[in-house]
This record gives C-alpha cells, sequence and structure tokens, in this order.
C-alpha cells in the first residue's frame, strides 16, 4: 500500500463504521425471512441455536473481514493480493475477492428490484391511509400484486430508481455519503422498530408471540442448520462488503468490539422484527396462519397491509413500516454497491463518481432480467434451474447457495491457516489492547466455521436451498 493511497483513503467515524457495518447486515432477511424460519422451525430453541451460530460463526468470520480489510486498506481482491504476499501465500487466493463482488453484482441486481417494492407500496399506503382502506381494496391485495409484477416497465422503473437513490448516496462518498446517510437511517430504522413493538405489545397475539419466540423445546437437526445458514447470511459475510467497510476504519477503532456490536445490532433488529411480526400473526384465528404466513416475500405486500390497516392507528403505522422496510433495503444495496465500486476505485484508479455511475449502469441492466421474470416476459419467467423457476428466483439461488458460503469459507480458511499470525493479531490489537480471545478466535476460523459452513454447502448439494 503506498503512502499516497492511504493518505487519500476516506475513513469512518467510530460511530459511522458501525451504524454502516451494521446497516449492510439489517435488511429484507432481519425484518421478513428471520421471521418465518423462526416460525417453521417453532421458535425458542431454533433462536438459540440462531444466537449460538451467531457468535461462534458470525461474529469470528465478521471479525476475520474487517480484519483483512483494515489491515490492506483495499477492496476484496486488492485485499487478499497484498495480505498473500505479506503472508508469503499463493495470490490464487484472490478468488476469493473475486467471488466477494460476483456476489455482490449479482445480488444487487435483484435486491433492488425487491427493494423498489417496499419504496411502491409505501406510496401505495400513504394512498390508502388518505383515502380509506376500504374492505375492497383488502381483497384485491393479491391479484393486484400479481398485475404489479407482471408490470415489467413498472418493475423496471423501480428497479432502476432505487439503483439511483443507492449511486447518489455512494458518489458522495465514504464520510459524505455513506456514512451520512446511514447516520440517519439506522436511528430511524430502530425507532420505527421500537414503535411498531411497542404497538405490537397491545395486540391479542403478544403473549404468544413473545413466548413462542422464547421457549426452550426440541429442535432438529435440520432446523439446527436453517438456524446456521440465516445466521451466515442475515450479517453479510461472504461477499467482502465488511472487508471493504473494514478497509475505511480508523486505526483508533477497536474491531473485536465494532464487529460484537454490529452482531448485536443484527440480531437485535431480526428479535424485534419477529416480535412484531409474531405479534400480527398470532392475532389472527390460528386456522389461518398457515395461510397467512408464507415462504414468499410476498407476505410483506398481500397480507400485511390488510392486518396493518385492521389494528388500530393502522393508517399511520402501515406506511410507516413500508418506509422501515425501505429504509433496511437501501442500507443493504449501498454496501453491495460500494463493494464494486471500491474495486475500480483501489484496483483500476478510477474516480469515485466515475465508477459508481459506470457500475451502477452496468448493475441496473443485468437486473432487467430479474424486473421481467415475474410475469412480464414469459423466456425470463419461464426459466428454471435447480427448482428455481425465474431467472430472479435462479440468480438469487446461485448467490445465497454457492458465492457467499464458498466466500465465507475462504475467509475463514485464508485467516485462519493462512494469513501470519503476527499480522492478525497486531491488526486487532490497534485500537483495542491485548485480545485475550484470540487463540478462541482462531480456533473457530480454523475448525468451527469450516465444518459450519461445510455443512450448509454439503445440504446444499444434496438439494436444501437456502435462497
Amino acid at each position: 500500500m503506498s503512502a499516497k493511497v492511504a493518505k487519500a483513503r476516506d475513513r469512518f467515524g467510530n460511530f459511522g463504521f458501525v451504524l454502516a457495518a451494521a446497516g449492510s447486515a439489517i435488511g429484507l432477511g432481519n425484518i421478513w425471512k428471520f421471521p418465518y424460519i423462526a416460525y417453521e422451525n417453532e421458535g425458542g430453541s431454533f433462536v438459540v441455536v440462531y444466537l449460538l451460530a451467531i457468535l461462534l460463526i458470525g461474529a469470528p468470520i465478521m471479525l476475520a473481514e474487517v480484519v483483512i480489510g483494515r489491515r490492506t486498506e483495499q477492496s476484496p481482491v486488492g485485499a487478499f493480493l497484498a495480505l498473500a504476499k505479506s503472508s508469503g501465500t499463493s495470490k490464487g487466493w484472490s478468488w476469493v475477492g473475486w467471488l466477494g463482488i460476483l456476489a455482490g453484482f449479482t445480488i444487487l441486481s435483484y435486491y433492488a428490484v425487491i427493494a423498489g417494492w417496499t419504496a411502491y407500496y409505501f406510496v401505495k399506503c400513504l394512498g390508502w391511509s388518505m383515502s380509506g382502506f376500504t374492505p375492497e381494496i383488502a381483497d384485491s391485495l393479491g391479484p393486484s400484486f400479481g398485475a404489479f409484477l407482471a408490470n415489467g416497465w413498472l418493475q423496471t422503473g423501480l428497479q432502476v430508481f432505487f439503483i439511483a437513490i443507492t449511486v447518489g448516496v455512494v458518489a458522495m462518498g465514504v464520510k459524505g455519503g455513506i456514512e451520512r446517510t446511514t447516520k440517519i437511517l439506522m436511528p430511524v430504522l430502530f425507532a420505527v422498530l421500537v414503535l411498531l413493538a411497542v404497538v405490537s405489545s397491545r395486540t391479542a397475539g403478544f403473549s404468544e408471540a413473545l413466548n413462542f419466540l422464547f421457549h426452550i423445546g426440541p429442535i432438529t437437526a435440520d432446523g439446527a442448520l436453517e438456524a446456521i445458514g440465516h445466521a451466515f447470511f442475515t450479517l453479510s459475510l461472504g461477499m467482502g462488503a465488511m472487508i471493504t467497510y473494514g478497509s475505511y476504519v480508523s486505526r483508533r477503532q477497536s474491531l473485536p468490539r465494532a464487529a460484537v456490536t454490529i452482531c448485536f445490532l443484527d440480531t437485535l433488529i431480526a428479535l424485534l422484527a419477529s416480535l412484531i411480526m409474531f405479534s400480527i400473526i398470532f392475532s389472527v384465528p390460528e386456522a389461518a396462519r398457515e395461510e397467512t404466513f408464507t415462504k414468499s416475500a410476498t407476505i410483506l405486500f398481500t397480507t400485511l397491509p390488510r392486518m396493518f390497516y385492521a389494528m388500530p392507528g393502522g393508517a399511520i403505522l402501515s406506511p410507516v413500516f413500508y418506509l422501515l422496510v425501505s429504509f433496511a433495503a437501501l442500507t443493504s444495496t449501498i454496501s453491495l454497491l460500494e463493494v464494486i465500486v471500491s474495486y475500480f476505485i483501489d484496483v483500476k484508479g478510477w474516480a469515485r463518481r466515475k465508477a459508481t455511475v459506470f457500475v451502477g449502469a452496468l448493475i441496473c441492466l443485468f437486473g432487467v432480467p430479474s424486473a421481467l421474470s415475474l410475469g412480464a416476459s414469459s423466456f425470463f419467467s419461464d426459466l428454471t434451474f435447480k427448482g428455481n423457476g425465474g431467472f430472479l428466483s435462479i440468480v438469487d439461488y446461485l448467490a445465497s447457495n454457492w458465492f457467499l458460503p464458498l466466500g465465507g469459507l475462504g475467509i475463514a480458511l485464508f485467516t485462519g491457516w493462512w494469513l501470519a499470525k503476527n499480522l492478525s493479531r497486531d491488526e486487532i490489537e490497534i485500537g483495542h489492547g491485548k485480545f485475550a480471545l484470540y487463540g478462541v478466535w482462531l480456533f473457530l476460523l480454523r475448525f468451527v466455521c469450516p465444518l459450519a459452513i461445510g455443512w450448509i454447502i454439503w445440504a446444499v448439494l444434496g438439494g436444501r436451498s437456502f435462497a
């Protein structure tokens, strides 16, 4: 790393890094997917395994990524090349960085489509709140959502709109764009969640939701695997986002404390979202719950509006909820774009604005098939691969089941076995002091994390899908 590059590199403030990294991790997976899989696996014991997986797998890999990032002050590809050289190992490890860029590019291309739905339904809810949410509107939510998905121009336009906002934030830089935005969005997101949690505590299903979420009972091996898989995916691990954000961290910041704080915030948001969702779901008759709570993310748009408007204050809570989901999606898309943009800045020497606009345009183009694969185009909608129908589902399957686990495995193995111990220990102790758990961290990276991720990959080979 040249002194010139190091001097020119932008920096997060200490609190800014934690909020930006937590924003990267917190997204639709926390607000919708975690509640669903917790519900499917009967709550309590699944949550315990999930918390253990965050502690023993998620946090160690999180720390490994930010160590790699801050040590090199490089994007994922450059980071692995630099560390391979300083550790005397093969430059071939750069495949981990390349896989992270591929994952970020792929995920953002279709995630922006779904993120666009949240912005659209925020506007829809504002309209319903002002004009009245009638029984006719409630009955038409399913069919109208299907027609919405099949509108290719609207889907593409919403995707472009969301990426354009993301490009605008990233183009303003680390300090002036990403940190400033997340310092606004994250406190608002948390405040909205707390508000919704307080309101949900007054619903008929709150007590049952609380008991369901925190009771201890049996759990199957399949449920444990699901918990481990989601703990890994929810923290944005394996795609270079934390390496990239770590490269902007001050030398004064304690990386272990930052990693634990990020994991804590991500988990807290998931638990709050579950409490809110379960309170709403458990307020409906038991016979209707399976129909109400489905694996599809469409529950957010076909079921929840009707349930929100049936609650006291629903005219306010419904648009507030979709604003929350939009904010969560935006903090994630920002980090996904920054992973790719940082490569062009660090390795290619491009100006930030040029790199951001170029990458944003490419992602928009690659995302069009996903936008059209929801009914607008029979060609893209009818594509199938490994039981996944539609272009969007296919790329989601590839990213979630292959790119991220392989990237995470590479990070764990490289940091645990190939990265020189003096480099990793020194980097951890800068800004922190003596790290008494260094040996434990190394053991987890060398053995526990690879075995857990290997179990995920083995399950995928056997036909399991974590998309």
